[in-house]
């Protein structure tokens, strides 16, 4: 489980202690679910930087993520990100 505290970037552990510094790209609501785009600015071989994107809920003023879990969901995060990279 991973915890979002601000609104430009976050920290989160991994599943071997790494704390791992986040920027968030993008937040949206759709179909009366949250979801968060964001990079760990890590680089890909292309040179580009990796990019996740998760689902989250809202407890105690705390985002907490959750993995995206149908494909219909992957083909809406899909859509927004090639939006977002034609606009730029």
């Amino acid at each position: 489980m991973n915890v979002l505290s601000n609104e430009n970037s976050f920290t989160y552990e991994d599943e071997n202690g790494n704390k791992i510094d986040c920027d968030i790209l993008c937040n949206l609501e759709a179909k009366d679910k949250n979801y968060i785009i964001y990079t760990d600015n890590t680089l890909l071989n292309d040179g580009t930087k990796k990019i996740y994107a998760s689902s989250y809920t809202i407890n105690d003023d705390n985002r907490i993520l959750e993995s995206i879990q149908t494909e219909e969901e992957w083909k809406m995060i899909e859509a927004i990100l090639l939006y977002l990279t034609k606009e730029n």
